[in-house]
């Protein structure tokens, strides 16, 4: 059972480039407190997973409620305070054109522990400004020592991770992203990067759990998909691969890294047809692509 803690988690540090601006998704949520009072004026932290600079600062009104338009489909990891309260966060996935509601209940905490935790949030925040100025040695240990403060928060061993992964240091993040998982099992962050951890390990039949809890709690993520259908393929599952490719095309029509693996396990099947034309919309999509000159190749050897 998930250990109980006042800081259930914070922010994730990872950037990628910005979606088309049409689209969009929507975010609310109620605020109370544990006896369902709505609080109001409470601190409502959304930022993206995935897009560092892609962050909100809302508060709840008389009712406890918040909401917020223009979100990027993903994951966020909304953080909510109020003085006296017990901070709270909830990973939450919005996506394109739908509505993703949340409830908070927090808890009241004692002048001393806030005090407490507070430092450790204080810590944390540290790291996370040196992340983002790619100080990642002195993240790293912004982060270990938010760590030492309160072991239970499964934000700070993702955030820990990420860092590590970036300083090379692949024993130490598989560790900081197994203890997130452990903590937050239901993360669809923490079994992604869990999962992709054990991968650059060769250790793909113990990464498997992992990207399958990422599809379950994100059945219509395409990289979740192209994900298991990878380890799959290396623990030699290859019609299970094949179908969750399938699936990252279906969700994802432009997805070019998925339409070569399925050109290539059709190759595999001797299913000739199908494979070209894999491998020639992969092409279509992707003619510069590092693989670009294989899938050309493997096509004149087909259509001979």
């Amino acid at each position: 059972m998930l250990k109980k803690s006042i800081l259930t988690g914070l922010l994730i540090l990872v950037s990628t480039a910005q979606a088309p601006a049409q689209i969009k998704g929507r975010l609310s949520g109620t605020v109370m407190d544990a006896q369902g009072k709505p609080l109001e004026k409470a601190s409502v932290i959304i930022m993206s997973a995935r897009r560092a600079t892609e962050s909100f600062d809302l508060s709840t009104n008389k009712d406890g409620r918040f909401y917020q338009i223009g979100l990027q489909p993903g994951y966020f990891q909304v953080t909510v305070k109020k003085a006296g309260f017990a901070t709270k966060v909830l990973e939450a996935r919005v996506s394109m054109d739908e509505e993703t509601r949340l409830e908070f209940k927090l808890d009241t905490v004692d002048a001393v522990a806030e005090k407490s935790l507070s430092e450790a949030d204080k810590t944390f925040l540290k790291g996370n400004k040196l992340y983002a100025d790619q100080k990642f040695a002195e993240a790293a240990a912004a982060f270990e020592e938010a760590v030492k403060m309160s072991q239970a928060n499964w934000g700070y061993y993702l955030n820990l991770g990420l860092t590590y992964k970036k300083l090379d240091k692949r024993p130490e993040a598989l560790a900081a992203f197994r203890r997130a998982a452990e903590l937050s099992p239901e993360s669809y962050s923490a079994n992604k990067e869990l999962g992709e951890a054990l991968a650059r390990d060769g250790a793909f039949a113990d990464a498997k759990p992992f990207y399958q809890k990422a599809v379950e709690l994100s059945p219509d993520d395409p990289d979740a998909h192209y994900n298991l259908g990878a380890c799959l393929t290396n623990t030699g599952e290859q019609e299970a691969a094949l179908s969750h490719f399938q699936k990252a095309t279906e969700i994802k029509p432009d997805y070019a890294d998925a339409y070569y693996q399925t050109g290539t396990l059709y190759i595999g099947q001797n299913k000739i047809p199908e494979a070209i034309r894999s491998l020639e919309r992969f092409l279509e999509l992707a003619p510069d692509h590092e693989k670009a000159q294989l899938a050309r190749q493997l096509l004149q050897v087909l259509k001979k």
